[in-house]
């Protein structure tokens, strides 16, 4: 048999993606409930002393609004096993790691295609309904970080949920795994006071706000963001070694 080109196996894995029902409810939400959460928290705040706080704030809700991506990632996943769908394509690509590289590649950047739209939604929020001296400039480096950062961190959720799938196979529990470590269990630890408990939190991979955890002990970005993308990375291996392993 011939080896599937990788071109042909993305438009194969955009293609289901599509075609599930579910991946437009979860986008439709995600776009609603960040946009609108966006200009609400801005048209709330009366002024900002910087941009990028201004625009910090319009994202707050990407908070809850990347469990939609949670929820898009796994059934990415899932909905094939369940289907029985992933037979035929395990048929036509029998390197299965190739074809979860295929799948992560899809998902990823349809969360960041769609956090890229929103986290101009919310700038525009900001520079619209916050006074900020000077205003929200696009061009302000500390803006365009923490837009960056905001996208960056949907695409690592996005990959995350993905290998969860891939680890679990069950839509309710990889979804329960992927709510539980992004968004219970690091404002939990956190609740619970301690240094063993705030160290927890920090490790967890929780949801990010643009700069900033989302609910957990704080950590500078360039940590934070290590840790989701460590966690991402770590838990994609074991999803793609025991998807090799496993039988169907």
């Amino acid at each position: 048999m011939s080896r599937v080109p990788f071109g042909a196996l993305l438009r194969s894995e955009w293609t289901k993606l599509r075609s599930v029902q579910a991946t437009w409810w979860c986008t439709g939400l995600y776009l609603l409930v960040v946009g609108a959460a966006g200009w609400l928290a801005a048209a709330s705040t009366d002024g900002a002393a910087q941009a990028d706080i201004a625009v910090q704030t319009a994202l707050t809700g990407f908070g809850v609004g990347q469990l939609l991506l949670v929820v898009l990632g796994v059934l990415a996943v899932t909905t094939e096993f369940a289907s029985g769908q992933v037979l035929v394509s395990l048929t036509a690509v029998p390197r299965r790691t190739r074809l979860l590289v295929a799948k992560t590649v899809v998902v990823a950047a349809w969360c960041v295609l769609l956090s890229a739209v929103l986290v101009v939604v919310c700038a525009l929020a900001a520079r619209t309904l916050t006074a900020v001296p000077g205003g929200v400039r696009p061009t302000d480096p500390a803006v365009l970080r923490t837009l960056g950062l905001q996208v960056a961190a949907a695409g690592l959720v996005g990959v995350l949920s993905v290998a969860l799938g891939a680890v679990l196979r069950s839509t309710a529990g990889s979804t329960g795994a992927g709510v539980a470590l992004t968004f219970v269990l690091p404002p939990a630890f956190a609740l619970a006071g301690g240094e063993i408990a705030s160290r927890v939190s920090q490790g967890l991979p929780a949801l990010r706000v643009g700069q900033d955890a989302f609910l957990a002990v704080g950590t500078p970005w360039p940590v934070g963001m290590a840790i989701l993308g460590a966690w991402a990375a770590v838990v994609w291996v074991g999803g793609a070694v025991l998807l090799e392993r496993r039988d169907v």
